[in-house]
């Protein structure tokens, strides 16, 4: 009789990964901040969002009679593990560097108002903004693995002779018996020649993949298990200077692990090669300075940076950060002049000018 058996072939586990979307608010100078608006200006942060393999495989009871039984050498002989990175991207992000604020005084009366994200970072001036990055904190892992599978579903299938058996031999061979004979109903049922054919198309699809199972089980005892899980996680970097560090390890067994966990082997991050900005110059060539009372902001600088692993380069790129570069600033009779006050947008990641205008005209 044909055993039915409903599987899983596919198990997601879904754990959400650490995001936060940042909010604005909008300052405005008031009596109670006499007139003051502080905030703070951006430190980039490198999200590394890593996606791995992991393949666990787990050798059969009887592996040593494949060859004389299934006629194959195809076989897992050693429980084993193995990683492998197969995905890599760079997600940088601005957070606030809350070790150095910045004031913008003004007078009482005074329409003038700041943009900031939650975290107090400026994002424009005179102006309204969403910030629309999103801020990825290093989290759990996010993981897609096959249906769990011990190597022991064969004996599912067994009898009693099989059970009361004491040699090996004797039990590899009634499998590979049962595994013929599961073979020969597949035959039979696909040529329509089996004993007792099914009644519809929807019952002999359930009838072939029941017997599709029993066929794995009985092989995988020969054959040996192999799973195969997918895993990713984000992990947060600040640059500050230059250098190579330990991004990260991988394990063969738990995947992803601390970087001073030595059981894995390690994914190195290289900060070189690290560019100054320009500074703005005027109209004659000669670079400007940094105005009375200004509205501070960033002139970011740029580095490569380089991530490995096991020899192999896995990322490399040019990357603009808001540490690299120096403050400069604007003066702020731009944005309180009565008559035409202009705006300015500031770039979350890296502190730099995306944007200026007056309110009434058109930006640069």
């Amino acid at each position: 009789m044909i055993k039915q058996i409903i599987s899983l072939i596919l198990l997601a586990v879904s754990i959400p990964m650490s995001l936060s979307a940042q909010q604005t608010k909008i300052l405005t100078a008031e009596k109670h901040n006499e007139y003051g608006l502080v905030y703070f200006l951006p430190t980039t942060v490198l999200n590394v969002e890593v996606t791995a393999e992991i393949r666990t495989m787990k050798r059969g009871p009887y592996y040593q009679y494949a060859r004389k039984f299934l006629g194959t050498d195809d076989v897992i002989k050693n429980d084993a593990s193995a990683a492998r990175i197969t995905s890599l991207k760079v997600v940088p992000t601005g957070v606030a560097d809350t070790e150095a604020s910045y004031l913008m005084q003004l007078k009482p009366g005074a329409l003038t108002y700041l943009c900031v994200a939650d975290d107090g970072m400026l994002l424009a001036i005179n102006k309204r903004l969403d910030n629309s990055q999103t801020i990825r904190k290093d989290g759990a892992d996010q993981s897609a693995q096959e249906s769990a599978r011990s190597g022991k579903e064969y004996l599912k299938y067994v009898d009693e002779d099989f059970i009361a058996s004491q040699s090996s031999f004797k039990q590899a061979e009634m499998l590979a018996e049962s595994l013929m004979e599961i073979r020969e109903s597949k035959l039979e049922l696909t040529r329509g020649t089996a004993e007792t054919m099914p009644v519809d198309g929807r019952q002999m699809e359930l009838m072939l993949k029941a017997l599709d199972e029993q066929e794995r089980s009985i092989a995988e005892a020969f054959t040996g298990v192999e799973t195969k899980t997918v895993v990713s996680r984000t992990f947060s970097f600040t640059p500050d200077e230059e250098g190579r560090f330990t991004l990260l390890r991988m394990s063969d067994f738990a995947g992803f692990v601390d970087p001073d966990d030595l059981s894995g082997a390690p994914v190195y991050i290289e900060i070189s090669d690290i560019i100054a900005p320009d500074i703005p110059v005027d109209a004659k060539g000669e670079e400007k300075k940094i105005p009375k009372d200004a509205v501070i902001y960033t002139l970011p600088g740029s580095a490569m940076v380089t991530i490995t692993f096991d020899g192999k380069t896995l990322f490399k790129d040019r990357i603009e950060m808001a540490q690299m570069g120096m403050n400069f600033g604007l003066a702020p009779a731009l944005f309180t002049d009565k008559k035409q006050p202009s705006w300015a947008t500031f770039n979350p990641v890296t502190g730099a000018v995306d944007g200026i205008g007056t309110l009434t005209g058109e930006s640069e």
